[in-house]
């Protein structure tokens, strides 16, 4: 399918597919026997790695964290341990992020408390 396709299937802008192809997330083919213009093929391969890529952008993955999980999942014969670690290791950034929140919270409840009791 072209860029066009791959576009309408997956939701994201062409310009966005472009720059996750910059990056080596994925990769379009030309067809070597057309020589008039530069159109990329993907494939279905492409439409699930940018599945993958859209839902781990939503849970708080970073680009090249991204990059590490698809290269572990797609590239790498064992690659369940790297992936594990990866998953395990943003769940306790999750968790962090969630206490550090939590005690924002309290403090910001408590001056709140303090504005009301003044009034």
């Amino acid at each position: 399918m072209l860029i066009n396709e791959l576009s309408k299937k997956t939701g994201l802008s062409i310009h966005t597919i472009r720059y996750y192809e910059n990056l080596g997330m994925i990769k379009g083919l030309t067809k070597q026997n057309v020589k008039s213009n530069n159109y990329k093929h993907y494939d279905a391969n492409t439409v699930e790695r940018l599945e993958i890529i859209i839902e781990a952008r939503e849970v708080g993955f970073t680009l090249a964290e991204i990059k590490k999980i698809l290269t572990s999942w797609f590239e790498t014969v064992d690659s369940k341990p790297e992936t594990l670690e990866l998953f395990q290791a943003k769940i306790k950034e999750i968790d962090d992020k969630m206490k550090y929140f939590k005690q924002t919270k309290r403090l910001l409840e408590k001056v709140c408390e303090k504005i009301q009791n003044v009034s």
